[in-house]
């Protein structure tokens, strides 16, 4: 999940602009002509053509020209890629540079570009405007777009042109992203049901403190875990249950079509209030604002187990497969306000997975290659692998996960044989091209069953930023959230939310609180008005 926008980074100059405002892509017809481009049918060109691509890939990921996948892709296309794909720390850097220097790839792919990157390097034209070759090249991807306008508008730019392509997995799987494991061993041995209530859950959290459910005779159980501001593992819905209105790490909520800065709110000051109760009673883990995804995945797996509850994206990852069985999913808790779990911001959708760059001589050959990720059949195999390896069919034509290898996960398997990038594959495919991953299955089911019934009717899309908007919203939200997340975990810790709360509205104001909130109030509105 984005946590904020970075600042803009290069100034735009007037040819340039104007050279992007024409919807220039690019194109040279010679070069096309040379290498045989062909606009409908396989081979794309009937000379071998090679194209520079950079970009992320998976920490396990093999050089992509090993892929099976990649080179099926080489043979059906004629079009050799150079991949300078690296891992996401590593190209960090590598991306700043080639952007900064010019020295450019023919394209990026599983770009890792911030909105601020798209805006900037789409304005000044480093990035070409795709939308006229999407329309005369793209036709599986046109077909998206058909269906599912609301991807299209996501990949559109304040100024009307598409910089970058899609990916989406459309299972919805990332809505709620809070799931609350509760330790139902501990329950049964202490004789407490499965509580359903704000103040049930907080008299099995006292009697997980002060019962020894593990039985090791010392007092180290952990009644509540989490980590706070973390995407999957943040304490938000708590805050719905105690308050009526839930949190997470972006502080920004949306209903009525208004946009809500949670943290302003008086309902965050009530739950703050009550959270830092349960911190002086010890039931809150004291490394919950300051412990890393490695020592909270390790904590699950400790010699003694002494986790009581814990948030996470999935159970098993935080406490090992032996452990699982010891632990339920605990359903939204009734409060006074009800029962109600936020949505998470951005949805299914990211806008990063492919652009064309200004030194492309190859732009139709380009466009023509990556359209056809975005074929469903191809796009199961962009996400977890070619047929035969990751993927095999069903008696009903469907293809399906194939069974884990000894000694390798799914997840490991998926990062060292698909390469991920672009790919759409619309939740109607789920049903009639392939079936979810068996852990993405379960997860879509819990949620429906359990989650989704109380969920916000709303949440903040993945909308586009003007230039301005973007660099002021880097200038203020350096500070806001800042002064956000110290006050949050040092009112749980140290309590004093009440007295100080008044002088902490001041400091938001004078921050850029109300210019903040009117900024994605009014992107907000602009996608509704093109979605």
């Amino acid at each position: 999940m984005k946590r904020g926008m970075v600042a803009i980074a290069l100034l735009l100059t007037g040819g340039l602009v104007s050279a992007c405002s024409g919807g220039s892509t690019g194109s040279d017809d010679k070069a096309a002509e040379t290498a045989g481009f062909r606009a409908e049918g396989l081979p794309i060109v009937e000379q071998p053509l090679t194209l520079k691509f950079s970009g992320v890939k998976a920490p396990l990921a093999p050089d992509f020209n090993s892929m099976t996948l990649v080179k099926q892709w080489q043979r059906d296309t004629n079009v050799t890629i150079e991949w300078q794909n690296l891992p996401e720390t590593v190209y960090k850097e590598k991306k700043n540079l080639l952007l900064a220097s010019g020295d450019l790839p023919d394209a990026f792919y599983n770009t890792g570009f911030t909105d601020s990157d798209i805006a900037t390097y789409g304005a000044n034209g480093t990035l070409v405007p795709l939308e006229n070759l999407i329309d005369k090249y793209a036709p599986n991807l046109k077909k998206v777009f058909e269906k599912r306008p609301e991807i299209k508008a996501a990949v559109t730019a304040s100024d009307g042109h598409i910089y970058t392509l899609p990916a989406s997995e459309e299972l919805g799987i990332g809505t709620v992203p809070f799931f609350w494991s509760l330790n139902k061993t501990w329950l049964a041995k202490l004789g407490l049901s499965m509580p359903t209530t704000i103040d049930e859950y907080h008299r099995v959290l006292q009697a997980f403190k002060t019962g020894d459910p593990n039985g090791n005779g010392k007092a180290d159980e952990i009644p509540l875990s989490f980590i706070g501001g973390w995407w999957c593992a943040d304490a938000g819905d708590l805050f719905a249950a105690l308050s009526g209105m839930p949190d997470n790490p972006d502080h920004r909520i949306v209903r009525d079509d208004k946009v809500i800065h949670t943290a302003s709110q008086p309902q965050y000051r009530d739950a703050i209030a009550t959270l830092h109760q349960w911190y002086t009673e010890g039931l809150i883990d004291a490394e919950s604002f300051t412990q890393t995804d490695t020592q909270y995945l390790a904590k699950g797996k400790s010699k003694d187990e002494v986790l009581g509850s814990f948030v996470w994206w999935e159970t098993e990852e935080v406490v090992g497969a032996a452990r699982t069985r010891d632990y339920t999913l605990m359903g939204p808790l009734e409060g006074p306000s009800g029962r109600l779990v936020g949505r998470a911001n951005g949805g299914d959708y990211a806008r990063d997975a492919f652009a064309i760059t200004r030194v492309n001589k190859h732009p139709e050959a380009t466009m023509r290659w990556v359209d056809r990720l975005y074929d469903p059949v191809m796009s199961a195999q962009v996400a977890w692998g070619p047929i035969g390896e990751g993927l095999q069919k069903n008696s009903a034509g469907v293809l399906v996960s194939m069974p884990d290898k000894a000694g390798e996960s799914a997840g490991e398997r998926k990062q060292r044989i698909a390469p991920g990038g672009p790919r759409v594959i619309l939740k109607e495919d789920f049903k009639n091209v392939v079936a979810p991953e068996p852990r993405a299955a379960q997860r879509q089911s819990d949620l429906e069953r359990i989650y989704l019934p109380y969920a916000e009717k709303q949440s903040y899309p993945l909308v586009f930023f003007t230039q301005e908007e973007l660099q002021r919203i880097g200038e203020i939200n350096t500070e806001l959230k800042a002064l956000v997340d110290e006050r949050r975990a040092g009112w749980i810790v140290r309590g004093g939310v009440e007295k100080d709360w008044d002088g902490y509205l001041q400091q938001l104001k004078g921050a850029g609180l109300d210019e903040y909130v009117d900024i994605y109030q009014k992107a907000y509105d602009r996608y509704r008005g093109t979605k």
